[in-house]
């Protein structure tokens, strides 16, 4: 071949090298065009992201950004897209127009779910809304959450609670932290409704020892900002060790578990009683070892935090507001008459006690931005594009105090619910304090009567005042948010039993 035509097919084939790079950019671009844009957000820096305008606070840094960016804007923590809803209609959209191709999950890396074996076990942090995890809701429901099987439950939870007001009534005159003992209320309430037993006592949490000393300390671990998260590449090399230390704390709580497990099993059947909890059904269905144990250790993790928040919250706000707090006292002054406890069958007759757990739950959700979602496939929102694999987060926090949806936001108003036929069980997106849709929070009726029951407990047989004879108008309302939306300082009160 004559030298010259080597020398132009070479340059025509370098000419195709430099020009394809060019064509690949138009295209893509074209491409681009006829979808609609990511949602708007601040300046992404590169390789951090957003990260360092998060701050310590990313509750108010996100509600910030959604007042300035809209309704529905993006952020990028690290290489992690995450995509916020901050109104009613982004939610509605996200939880229910879009709820098939967005309810996938975001699993942090520190969750045991984290692992694919694991993660098929899991009710809360499945990937998907697949056949496994459709099975384990509707064990679940029926066993757990079914209205029959909730008021079964009643004279358990009334027990409880009683015998929680009996450890404060012991405790008279002495300062007691509200959150520990709603805690431990809480932790032993559930572990008779799937274990047939109490798991601590309220000396135990006031040490906080033993198993609710184990449970601090994975929520302690969970909590911290993890660079595996934002830098998913990074996940195997477990930089923080976090993911080492969930895990070890997670199979100590699977050997407790396993135990109580073992012994159950091995029970014969003529010692099992005619009333069987959860773990016996769980047993008859054929659930091994590892399955029970990730759903206890779900199920009792997910219940106390969120249940010992809002009863902490519901008394600091009534304790605040005297007014509100008059009301509920004379409300169950004559609901209540000659009893020796608070039932749930009380609570219908309960309007204005149950408006003030549904306005501490508007102003401090449990979980301020639910549990993350995760687009399984690419989809579009309110003229958005969501990529698949982003994040979502729904700022429930944020919709609660939205002056377009709620009057005077900011303040503790229960009258509101009473003029009112909102309700938090998914299908008014102005107030979700447990979500919507297929992710909606499976343990919401059994949380509906258990928080109002130990609200109205606590103030039934007993009254509350600050100690060092502090003003209530005085009191630090500051949230600190981390698994769950905490009060930053907690609440102490001295008990008086009434006479």
């Amino acid at each position: 071949m004559p030298e010259t035509l080597v020398m132009e097919v070479t340059n025509f084939l370098f000419s195709i090298l430099l020009i394809l790079p060019v064509f690949y950019l138009i295209l893509k671009h074209f491409k681009d065009s006829k979808c609609p844009p990511i949602p708007p957000g601040p300046f992404s820096w590169p390789i951090l992201g957003n990260l360092l305008q998060i701050g310590d606070n990313p509750l108010a840094t996100l509600t910030e950004f959604g007042q300035t960016y809209g309704p529905l804007f993006s952020i990028k923590l690290g290489s992690q897209r995450v995509v916020v809803a901050s109104s009613s209609t982004a939610a509605m959209e996200i939880l229910k127009t879009q709820d098939r191709l967005l309810s996938g999950r975001f699993v942090p890396h520190v969750a045991p779910a984290k692992s694919p074996k694991l993660n098929n076990l899991s009710l809360g942090w499945s990937f998907e809304c697949n056949e496994s995890w459709k099975y384990l809701r509707t064990v679940c429901r029926m066993q757990l959450f079914a209205g029959r099987t909730i008021e079964n439950q009643s004279c358990l939870r009334e027990e409880r609670v009683m015998k929680m007001v009996k450890y404060i009534v012991s405790m008279e005159g002495k300062p007691v932290k509200i959150r520990d003992i709603a805690f431990a209320m809480t932790f032993n309430m559930l572990g008779n409704i799937l274990l047939s037993r109490d798991l601590i006592n309220f000396e135990q949490e006031s040490d906080d020892g033993g198993m609710s000393g184990v449970l601090r300390t994975i929520m302690e671990v969970a909590i911290q900002p993890n660079i595996s998260d934002f830098y998913p590449f990074l996940g195997p090399f477990d930089l923080q060790g976090l993911r080492k230390k969930s895990m070890e704390i997670y199979h100590k709580l699977c050997a407790i578990f396993e135990a109580i497990t073992k012994e159950r099993r091995e029970k014969k059947s003529g010692d099992i009683p005619s009333q069987q909890d959860f773990l016996d059904a769980l047993i008859s269905i054929g659930s091994s070892n590892d399955q029970i144990n990730f759903l206890l250790i779900e199920l009792i993790t997910a219940g106390t935090d969120t249940s010992s928040s809002t009863i902490e919250w519901t008394l600091t706000e009534l304790i605040k507001n005297p007014k509100c707090m008059k009301i509920v006292k004379a409300e169950l002054a004559r609901e209540i008459v000659d009893q020796d406890m608070v039932r749930e069958s009380h609570l219908p007759k309960l309007p204005y006690l149950q408006a003030c757990v549904k306005e501490t739950l508007r102003l401090h959700p449990p979980a301020p931005f639910l549990l993350p979602h995760r687009a399984v496939e690419s989809c579009q929102v309110l003229n958005y594009t969501i990529p698949k694999d982003s994040q979502l987060l729904v700022n429930v926090w944020a919709i609660g105090r939205d002056p377009m949806y709620w009057k005077d936001p900011l303040t503790f108003k229960p009258e509101r619910f009473l003029e009112s036929s909102l309700d938090f069980k998914g299908n008014d997106f102005e107030f979700l304090p447990f979500g919507a849709g297929r992710r909606i929070c499976p343990g919401l009726p059994m949380a509906a009567k258990h928080v109002p029951l130990v609200v109205a407990s606590l103030i039934h047989f007993l009254d509350w005042s600050l100690p060092y004879g502090k003003d209530p108008l005085d009191m630090n309302m500051s949230e600190k948010y981390g698994i769950t939306l905490i009060k930053e300082e907690p609440l102490i009160l001295i008990p008086k039993v009434k006479s």
